[in-house]
């Protein structure tokens, strides 16, 4: 038997609810929508739901709109069956309902994201805590200490038991022989970078060593490396090295390719900064496209950085991608409506609502309050005495009426000015929402309402 869904709505969206679950294709589930004594869907509590949801019927499960903070725990408990919250737009009801109304496990990965401290020599210890914990937040499941060529490293041991003694997993990247030693025997998980001919090293440290070619491109030292470590009983990371775009980047792909048709059983290990710190370009797309290679080839580990700027987030992306990736070969499907979060700038449906659809909302309105809404064409703001359209808010504002009124103008104009460059890029605008910029930002508290109503002098209020 189907699934029988209770949605529970405001007396405001009542008809465009039905309206889009009868105009949905055949569904696993069957619905109906309770409206409760209420105008606006997402000021509705737990506490007013309990006492105007007489019960809940039939159904498996209850839809709570996306937006209202309900304890979806003491609800579910109250009534006897689960509650859910729905997606934040109605337009995206078919989307989520074709998911079974549940969001893709994306807490599964089979890649460990190295993050590298690339002037660790010139910090202190206690500044490395510091960083590694910065990176471990954002998705590193190792810290590495990046060594410098003429750089002394004196604290090196120092830094590596107090990292060790937090918690972290620590690897040590450097190209001289004693500060491998040094590294290695203060308790190193990994040592990057071994090749042939510094294969003895790993004889004196228990650390998991992560080897290179002994020159460019030569995958046979590697494969040799590697026999000789398997040989004694030894786990290792291969890294053919990924080269900078115009310095061997196809060629080193097809070196992985290679690699990975010689060693079927061996881990390997990607350095990806060398294309997110050397190539001026958002970060998001070039780690999706990484991390697609790196999940087809079945690659363990990346070496990855947050040195220049524009890749600030880069540790994060890199986090979701393995997710996205994971789960998307795991499920045999392509990496597309899992998650968001690495279309930083454009979103896959950014307005969901067309002109007439807004107008037709607009006619609803019985209260001074504006609304604002952006379809493909225009920015939208009315009340019930105002209905009005432009794409700059300059040529909204002088038509609103609130001069007058500091707050109300100043909370017009941050949400226009988020409505403008939601038009601009093709992004989903939410009245009341700081506007989503996926992984490219940390994770912050959402806007509520503050100078919405005329005459408001609120403080800016956070919720989680």
């Amino acid at each position: 038997m189907s699934e029988h869904l209770l949605f529970l709505t405001g007396s405001l969206a009542e008809t465009s609810l039905k309206q889009v679950l009868h105009e949905m294709a055949p569904t696993p589930v069957t619905w109906e929508v309770q409206p409760l004594k209420i105008k606006v869907a997402a000021l509705l509590t737990g506490e007013m739901i309990k006492r105007q949801l007489p019960h809940t019927g039939n159904a498996g499960r209850v839809i709570i709109p996306g937006r209202c903070c309900g304890d979806l725990d003491a609800l579910s408990e109250h009534f006897g069956v689960p509650f859910q919250r729905g997606p934040e737009e109605l337009r995206d009801l078919p989307e989520w309902l074709g998911q079974a109304g549940r969001p893709p496990d994306l807490t599964q990965h089979d890649v460990l994201i190295f993050a590298e401290i690339v002037d660790a020599p010139n910090l202190t210890s206690e500044a490395i805590c510091q960083q590694a914990e910065r990176f471990r937040q954002q998705g590193a499941d190792v810290i590495d200490l990046g060594c410098l060529p003429d750089q002394p490293f004196p604290h090196l041991a120092e830094s590596m038991r107090l990292l060790k003694s937090q918690g972290f997993k620590v690897s040590v990247d450097s190209h001289r022989s004693e500060e491998l030693l040094t590294g290695g025997k203060a308790g190193a998980d990994y040592l990057l970078s071994l090749t042939e001919e510094t294969l003895w090293i790993a004889d004196e440290v228990e650390s998991t060593p992560i080897i290179i070619p002994t020159s460019s491109g030569d995958l046979a030292s590697l494969q040799r490396s590697w026999e000789q470590l398997t040989a004694k009983g030894r786990t290792c990371f291969l890294d053919p090295i990924l080269d900078p775009i115009h310095f061997g980047f196809t060629e080193s792909i097809v070196r992985y390719h290679q690699a990975r048709q010689r060693l079927p059983e061996a881990m390997m290990m990607m350095g990806v900064g060398n294309l997110t710190e050397l190539t001026e370009a958002d970060t998001s797309g070039i780690n999706a496209l990484l991390f697609g290679i790196i999940s087809e080839l079945h690659v363990g580990a990346v070496l990855t950085t947050a040195v220049s700027p524009h890749c600030r987030s880069a540790i994060r992306e890199a986090d979701l991608s393995r997710r996205i990736m994971f789960r998307a070969r795991a499920d045999r499907s392509l990496p597309k409506r899992l998650h968001a979060g690495l279309s930083n700038r454009h979103a896959l449906n950014p307005f969901p609502y067309t002109p007439a659809e807004i107008e037709t909302a607009a006619d609803q309105v019985k209260d001074r309050n504006f609304r604002i809404q952006v379809s493909k064409e225009h920015i939208h703001i009315y009340n019930r005495e105002t209905l009005l359209h432009a794409t700059d808010p300059y040529d909204l504002f002088p038509h609103l009426g609130v001069e007058e009124n500091g707050s109300h103008a100043f909370y017009l104009g941050v949400e226009l000015a988020r409505a403008e460059i939601a038009l601009q890029l093709g992004k989903r605008y939410t009245q009341d929402q700081l506007l989503d910029w996926g992984a490219a930002c940390a994770p912050v508290e959402k806007d509520q309402l503050t100078y919405a109503k005329p005459g408001s002098t609120k403080q800016r209020k956070k919720v989680s």
